[in-house]
């Protein structure tokens, strides 16, 4: 089945890795949702060049995804949901006896509560339409762990464990739902950490990006958006028809370790 005239509600998708994914699936002719908490001039403008470049239907819908209503609302209000990518994320770094409680449960409430709340809100919709795919960003924090960021390795690995979860529930229907486990990945804000990092450790940005910001990932080099859009675009194939309840990683080796 083409994936032509779907339809996918991208969380998270104003920026980075979500606005990387929804750009690709347009490019492959699916229509596209994208969302984030923010309503400005400029998160509509994104729907419209999509629309425009890539001749889909695109817009854009203001949800925030640590509200349980707002997840579901956002579905309910793209009305049509073939294709759901749970992208949305958020992160905090600190010591477990120092974790601010408030950062804890934003984290599992973006990172990990909304997906739950979107997937519930979705499947109906799929199931309507007889073909559905559910994709949860996940990471590789999703399959190992860092110290010090004690909520969002527990969100990741609670989403690899509803990604299961949803499968088994859809196993004998075409709705699949897989987990995508990227490792680092060079989006803008992660580019926009560069400079200051050069600066903190007096190292050229190379050496920056090899031995600091990539020293777990073997490749040392940072996965694209692209790349990652691509992966989803394989889950919404006819080829990725019998994947479902896994993750792919695609961190350069990272959980090969």
């Amino acid at each position: 089945m083409s994936v032509q005239g779907k339809t996918a509600v991208v969380t998270g998708s104003n920026s980075g890795i979500g606005l990387g994914i929804a750009t690709e699936l347009a490019r492959a002719g699916i229509n596209v949702v994208l969302n984030s908490f923010t309503d400005r001039d400029e998160d509509h403008a994104l729907a419209a060049e999509l629309a425009k470049t890539h001749g889909v239907e695109a817009r854009y819908i203001k949800a925030d995804m640590s509200k349980a209503a707002d997840c579901r609302a956002l579905i309910e209000e793209a009305g049509v949901c073939d294709i759901l990518v749970n992208n949305a994320g958020i992160q905090h770094v600190a010591p477990l006896p120092e974790f601010p409680t408030e950062k804890w449960d934003a984290i599992i409430a973006i990172n990990l509560n909304s997906a739950f709340h979107t997937t519930a809100a979705a499947l109906p919709l799929m199931r309507k339409a007889g073909w559905g795919r559910v994709i949860n960003v996940a990471s590789a924090h999703g399959l190992t762990a860092s110290p010090f960021k004690s909520a969002y390795v527990a969100a990741k690995h609670g989403i690899v464990g509803l990604t299961k979860v949803t499968a088994l529930e859809t196993a004998e229907e075409p709705i699949t739902a897989n987990a995508i486990c990227p490792g680092y990945v060079l989006t803008p804000l992660v580019e926009a950490q560069i400079p200051d990092t050069m600066k903190e450790y007096g190292m050229s940005r190379e050496e920056v990006i090899k031995n600091v910001m990539l020293t777990r990932q073997p490749s040392k080099e940072f996965a694209t958006v692209e790349q990652l859009g691509g992966t989803a675009l394989y889950l919404c194939s006819d080829a990725a028809a019998q994947v479902t309840g896994t993750t792919i990683s695609v961190d350069g080796g990272w959980t090969a370790l």
